[in-house]
């Protein structure tokens, strides 16, 4: 990201920012600085601001390196970024992820036992509310511009939001709703419903698509390609959000990724979780969060992820990954029951257990598998040490060849983190083939996924081998450690009930079924005192 200050004028309710200014009549004391007045003055500043609203989704705050202002209050600014608390909320609520750590509200999402006083689930919606903030002002400041230019960003700050909006449908249902229109300043939003809120978000990526720029213009810019896939996205999950399936959408908006001709798996799965997964170097990446060791530090994204997942005797960093500062947090590995979904072991190891001599599961056909025994395959408690479990250790700082990257640093990693990738297109699409009862073409888009896996036709299924349970599981082994896995849980009624359980869900040992309201998230308990136009979500 660009190191230039930005400074908004923007007024935030349920967030804390300090005043930047103290009289109307101010220049800045730092050349580099650019005040909103100064926005249209240079082309460049325009790009400048809008790279601010992407950093937001990322990192903590207004610095580009560790120790820069946090854009919320926190204890630890680092410890809820967006990335990093939608990661937490998204994957250790489920079967692919636990936690070791004891830091408040962890053991609650461990154990699918929140309440709407949990600090990550505060975070995350006070970040997207932000975000949302951010680019309704850009949006304001750029609408009816006739500049080319201008138009593709403030198209791409309207894309941004919509994805921020997303999220917030997606994980808390019927978030505040604002757009440029109501400006900013010191007022109450009202509350939206999950039904309108698709219905937006739908209505404003159809409006933007014709001025994003073209597939793969210019990475990691939004562009029409990461409109199609988050349109397919929110339509993959109509039926959640509104009652109402629309799999001929989410097709629709797949093939125009596909037949776009522009994008293809990676010849190397673990390309997408190296440090040249970029889109200018990996054909697979459709939109990403940039991260660069030295102008995007902190411990948040890919770095959080890399070093959460390690420890210091069986997944060491410095061997696995190539970070050798502040490494092996020795937090997050994964339950047993998505190692079983993850390895065949009938494939593998005959349908026997698994031999304690072979630690990384080398001998597994499937190639997606970037896991390692630890001190033991069960979790004896829901706060155990991070040494018992499944180790994890999928993303790298190293380059797919394992060496460095040319923006290495020993602290931080300069991996992207995929928020779009071609696979997607062609499982969405598969899934939407299949409920469109088209196993036939569906199963040719699951088979290119497989065949990637296993470098030849050897996994490859037949159509009367697609089910539901397939389509789950086949997502959860591409796309395990990436933010997906409690939304398409919940999509598939797996997430509280539905007879999937794992190890310490509901705090049972074995898991239990939990109450179905907590497939959303409570509305924090601080913005629904602060705000009488705020009710909160059924159950909490």
């Amino acid at each position: 990201m660009n190191s230039k200050i930005i400074i908004l004028g923007i007024a935030l309710s349920a967030v804390m920012v300090a005043s930047c200014v103290k009289d109307l009549d101010v220049k800045p004391k730092d050349p580099n600085t650019i005040l909103e007045g100064n926005l249209n003055d240079n082309p460049v500043y325009m790009k400048q601001v809008l790279g601010k609203i992407y950093a937001s989704f990322i990192i903590s705050g207004q610095g580009t390196t560790q120790g820069g202002g946090d854009d919320i209050t926190a204890s630890d600014g680092n410890f809820f970024t967006t990335t990093r608390a939608l990661w937490n909320c998204q994957e250790i609520t489920t079967d692919e992820a636990i936690c070791a750590w004891g830091d408040v509200g962890i053991a609650d999402l461990n154990t699918q036992t929140w309440s709407s006083q949990n600090p990550f689930l505060t975070a995350l919606y006070q970040r997207l509310i932000l975000s949302v903030t951010y680019a309704n002002d850009f949006i304001g400041k750029t609408n009816g511009s006739s500049d080319p230019a201008t138009i593709r960003y403030n198209a791409e700050a309207r894309y941004l939001r919509a994805l921020a909006y997303y999220w917030a449908m997606d994980l808390f249902g019927n978030p505040p709703f604002t757009t440029e229109v109501d400006g900013v300043g010191k007022f109450n939003p009202k509350q939206i419903q999950r039904a309108q809120l698709f219905n937006y978000i739908v209505s404003e990526l159809h409006a933007i698509e014709g001025n994003l720029g073209e597939p793969k213009f210019s990475y990691p810019e939004a562009d029409k390609a990461a409109c199609w896939m988050l349109l397919a996205r929110v339509y993959l999950n109509a039926e959640v959000y509104t009652g109402t399936a629309k799999w001929d959408s989410c097709k629709l908006y797949c093939d125009k990724v596909i037949n776009s001709g522009k994008y293809s798996l990676a010849s190397n799965y673990r390309q997408n979780f190296s440090a040249d997964n970029d889109g200018n170097h990996n054909p697979e990446m459709i939109f990403a969060w940039e991260q660069d060791g030295m102008h995007t530090q902190g411990y948040v994204g890919t770095t959080f992820i890399i070093e959460s997942s390690s420890d210091a005797v069986y997944i060491r960093a410095e061997d696995f990954h190539g970070l050798t500062s502040n490494t092996n947090w020795n937090g997050n590995r994964s339950r047993i029951q998505f190692m079983n979904i993850l390895v065949d072991t009938l494939a593998t190891y005959g349908g026997g257990p698994i031999p304690s001599n072979d630690p990384l599961f080398s001998q597994c056909k499937d190639k997606r598998v970037f896991l390692k025994q630890k001190k033991s395959l069960n979790i004896p408690s829901a706060s155990s040490s991070g040494d018992y479990g499944i180790g994890v250790y999928k993303f790298t700082a190293k380059k797919t060849d394992g060496s460095q990257a040319a923006d290495y640093n020993p602290a931080y990693a300069s991996t992207d983190f995929p928020i779009f990738r071609y696979a997607d297109a062609l499982l969405m699409r598969a899934e939407a083939l299949h409920k469109l009862g088209d196993d036939a073409s569906a199963v040719i888009d699951v088979n290119a996924v497989r065949e990637r896996a296993y470098g030849d036709a050897s996994g490859n299924i037949t159509a009367g081998q697609l089910t539901d349970q397939f389509l789950l599981d086949e997502r959860g082994r591409e796309f395990y450690y990436e933010a997906q896995r409690r939304t398409d849980l919940v999509r598939f009624g797996k997430f509280t009930d539905g007879g999937y359980n794992w190890a310490w869900k509901g705090g049972i040992a074995d898991g239990t079924n939990t109450d179905k309201h907590l497939n959303i998230f409570p509305i924090p308990g601080a913005e629904v005192s602060a705000n009488p136009n705020i009710k909160q979500n059924p159950g909490y």
